[in-house]
C-alpha cells in the first residue's frame, strides 16, 4: 500500500521535547514501513523517519527563531504539495484537523483524518456537517461525544515502540512523576499538593507554553519552593524512559476531557502504574487496579499512591504490549485503509 502521512508543522517529527501528535505520526510512519508499506511523510525537514520524507518547511514552527511567521501559510503550502502528488498514493492520512477539507473535497474517499484534539468547540459541528464525506478516526470513544453524527470510521488508540522504553520490575527511585505540560487542565498544582500530603518526592518534567506562563507564575511557581518538589523542566525522548522507569507512579490529575493521554501509555511501557483522574479517555486507557488507579478525588488519589508499590509492574507492561505498541496502532490503521480501498473498488465496480 502506498500511503501519505501529512503531519502538523508545529513540532519536529518526532518532537525534540514535548509534543503528542507529531510523536504519534512518527511512530505510525516507522511501524507502517516495518510492516512493508510505502510511506511518504509530509513534514518539516528535520524529521527523523523510516518513511520517504517530503520536506515542506526548513524547520518546525516552534523551533524557528524567526520573530514573524505564519503557521497558516506553512500548512497551506504543505497541503498544496500533497494535493499535487495525491495521485501517487492509495491513501492520504491527515493529522491537521480539518484544514485540508476544502482543498481535498474531490478526493475525500481516499482520505483518512485522525482528530487529535478536543472536539467540544463552537463551530466544529457545523464544519463537520458541511464536509461529511471525509472519514474520521477518533483516538478514543470519549473524544467523539461532541460529534456523534460525524463520519467516524474507527477509534484507533495511540501506540509507541516498545524498544524505546526500558522495563524495570522494581523502580530504582522513590518518587512520584508528573510529565507533560504546565497548564491548568493538566493540574500540576494538584500533583504537587498530593506529593506534599503523601510525603513523597515529586519530579516534574513539564513544558511551559507561552499561553500558560501566567498560570505557572501565579499558581505553580510558588509551590516549587519545597524540598520534596523537583522541577526538571521539559525533557526529550532520550531522558523520558529513565524518568518514568524509576518512578513509583505517574500522577495524571487532569481536569479536562483528555482525548487520549499519550504519557499514560509511555509510563505503562516502563511498567510504571498511572494514577489518573476519571476524565476523558482515562477509563479507556487505564485498567483500574491493574495498570494503575482511576480516581475521583484527592483522597482517592492518596489512597492509590499508598497502593502503588503493590501493582505488578510486569502486568502493566504486559497490558501495554497487548494494546498500545506502535505496531498495534499501525495494524489498526491498516484495517481502516483496507476498508476504504475496498469501498473505492466496489464504488468503481458499480
Amino acid at each position: 500500500m502506498n500511503i501519505a502521512q501529512i503531519a502538523p508543522l508545529y513540532e519536529a517529527v518526532p518532537p525534540k521535547f514535548y509534543g503528542g501528535t507529531e510523536r504519534v505520526v512518527a511512530h505510525l510512519c516507522d511501524a507502517l514501513v516495518e510492516l512493508g508499506h510505502e510511506v511518504t511523510l509530509f513534514a518539516a525537514a528535520d524529521a527523523q523517519t523510516k518513511a520517504r520524507l517530503f520536506a515542506v518547511r526548513d524547520q518546525p514552527i516552534r523551533l524557528d527563531a524567526a520573530p514573524l511567521k505564519s503557521d497558516l501559510a506553512a500548512h497551506l503550502a504543505m497541503l498544496y504539495e500533497a494535493k499535487r502528488r495525491s495521485a501517487q498514493f492509495d491513501i492520504l492520512h491527515f493529522h491537521v484537523d480539518l484544514l485540508h477539507f476544502p482543498m481535498f473535497e474531490q478526493q475525500a474517499q481516499k482520505t483518512v483524518t485522525t482528530l487529535h484534539g478536543r472536539l467540544d468547540l463552537k463551530d466544529l459541528t457545523a464544519a463537520y456537517d458541511r464536509w461529511p464525506s471525509f472519514g474520521l478516526v477518533s483516538i478514543s470513544n470519549h473524544q467523539r461525544r461532541p460529534l456523534p453524527n460525524a463520519n467516524w470510521l474507527a477509534t484507533v488508540g495511540h501506540g509507541v515502540p516498545p524498544c524505546q522504553y526500558t522495563f524495570y520490575a522494581r523502580p530504582a527511585g522513590c518518587y512520584l512523576a508528573f510529565l507533560g505540560r504546565m497548564s491548568p487542565e493538566k493540574r500540576p498544582d494538584v500533583a504537587i499538593r498530593l506529593a506534599r500530603r503523601a510525603g513523597i518526592p515529586l519530579k516534574i518534567a513539564a513544558k511551559v507554553d507561552a499561553a500558560d506562563v501566567l498560570y505557572f507564575d501565579t499558581v505553580v511557581r510558588p509551590l516549587l519552593d519545597d524540598p520534596l518538589i523537583d522541577f526538571i523542566g521539559e525533557i526529550g525522548d532520550e531522558r523520558k524512559s529513565e524518568f518514568l522507569d524509576n518512578a513509583l507512579a505517574l500522577l495524571f490529575p487532569i481536569d479536562w476531557p483528555e482525548p487520549f493521554g499519550l504519557v499514560m501509555i509511555e509510563a505503562m511501557a516502563c511498567g510504571t502504574p498511572v494514577i489518573a483522574w476519571n476524565c476523558g479517555a482515562v477509563p479507556e486507557v487505564i485498567d483500574d487496579g491493574v495498570t494503575g488507579f482511576i480516581v475521583n478525588s484527592e483522597e482517592e488519589a492518596l489512597a492509590a499512591i499508598a497502593r502503588a508499590r503493590d501493582v505488578d509492574r510486569r502486568q502493566v507492561r504486559a497490558v501495554f504490549d497487548r494494546r498500545f505498541t506502535a505496531s498495534t496502532m499501525a495494524r489498526n490503521y491498516l484495517n481502516v485503509y483496507a476498508r476504504l480501498l475496498e469501498a473505492q473498488r466496489l464504488g468503481h465496480a458499480s
